[in-house]
């Protein structure tokens, strides 16, 4: 294409783009900084002050603090009073950034830019040679996940997501047999287990390191009713009235058979209740899908390619509402329902019961 036939305005918009998408991949950076050293935190609770007086206040280098302040300051995120060289944070931009913020804190988010930067080369061999990226190539990914769902569920997960089921918090206040899929450090089951001490409640991973930290939560929380096992989900055993799989199902390398063995494991009139991206399976109806870059791009950099690493189905993206039900309804299932949790934008929530069940 020459360049007489380039529109002008277009190119320098798009110019102006690609500016801004540096700046705020490096800011981005920067945010994942201000939460793990716990900044945005600190200085929420400050009025105006110095470097020196923030980094005090955080047992922090004053150096480092005041590089990572003038970042915030470019940035628009930290107010900055020249005549006094002092800093604040707005309370309403500390509304999104610090843990009191709970489930609206993206800071935390922000620590998942380090995680791809960290495996960028070997996507990129991918890329050239198919394959994927091993699970161990991933150290830090279950912590930060474990983060990620006590930021959600300590709010959420009994108060609003589990009775998106009719009637199941009165089954589990009774006491039923629950299990939660690719369970990670067991943070659900261990909320679910101390909401309802009738209820018998059980987690499985093929991590052991997360094993050992539920179990660790589990025996700090005094909790006889939960227990965790290292099992791969695919093969599972044992009947239950609840089964739960949240951010799982379109990781793995064998979900059909997952999907399946879930099936096989409920109760005739039990429940699965699946928490997974609220997507699409079309990439057209997730141009507007406020979060979708993010999505594709985690998609790219850990769910498709840890899947193909292991030799799996590689769903990614591919896997939106129209996929999964789908594979659910492939996978045995009956009845099945979509539902939303006022304030969380990352996920759809399944009910789906046994085939022949009422719903």
């Amino acid at each position: 294409m020459s360049a007489s036939a380039l529109d002008p305005v277009r190119q320098e918009e798009f110019a102006g783009r690609t500016l801004h998408l540096l700046n705020d991949a490096c800011l981005g950076f920067m945010a994942s900084i201000g939460h793990q050293t716990e900044l945005f935190d600190t200085m929420a609770g400050l009025a105006p002050s110095t470097s020196e007086e923030i980094a005090r206040a955080g047992g922090l280098n004053e150096r480092y603090v005041r590089e990572w302040l003038g970042a915030m300051v470019v940035g628009g995120i930290v107010d900055y009073d020249p005549k006094r060289s002092t800093y604040a944070l707005p309370p309403e931009h500390a509304a999104s950034l610090t843990r009191a913020a709970g489930p609206d804190n993206m800071a935390g988010l922000m620590q998942y830019l380090a995680l791809m930067g960290e495996v960028e080369q070997q996507v990129v061999e991918a890329f050239r040679k198919g394959g994927g990226v091993p699970y161990s190539a991933y150290p830090r990914f279950q912590a930060l996940q474990g983060e990620e769902s006590r930021r959600v569920y300590d709010v959420a997960l009994v108060e609003a997501i589990l009775p998106l089921v009719p009637g199941l918090t009165e089954r589990l206040r009774a006491g039923i047999d629950t299990l939660d899929i690719g369970t990670g450090q067991g943070h659900a089951v261990n909320l679910i287990a101390r909401a309802f001490p009738e209820s018998r409640c059980t987690g499985v991973d093929i991590s052991e390191a997360g094993i050992e930290a539920a179990r660790a939560e589990a025996a700090e929380l005094g909790l006889a009713n939960a227990r965790f096992e290292v099992a791969d989900s695919a093969a599972l055993s044992g009947s239950y009235d609840l089964v739960t799989a949240f951010d799982v199902i379109h990781d793995l390398a064998r979900p059909a058979r997952t999907l399946a063995a879930v099936a096989g494991a409920l109760r005739p009139d039990g429940v699965f209740l699946m928490g997974d991206i609220a997507a699409s399976s079309r990439l057209e109806e997730n141009i507007d899908h406020p979060l979708a870059p993010a999505l594709y791009a985690l998609s790219t950099f850990y769910c498709m390619t840890v899947s193909l690493g292991e030799g799996g189905a590689g769903l990614g993206t591919v896997w939106g509402e129209q996929t999964a039900r789908r594979m659910l309804a492939e996978a045995g299932f009956g009845a099945m329902e979509t539902k939303r949790v006022e304030g969380d934008v990352l996920n759809l929530y399944y009910v789906v019961r046994p085939a022949g069940a009422e719903g």
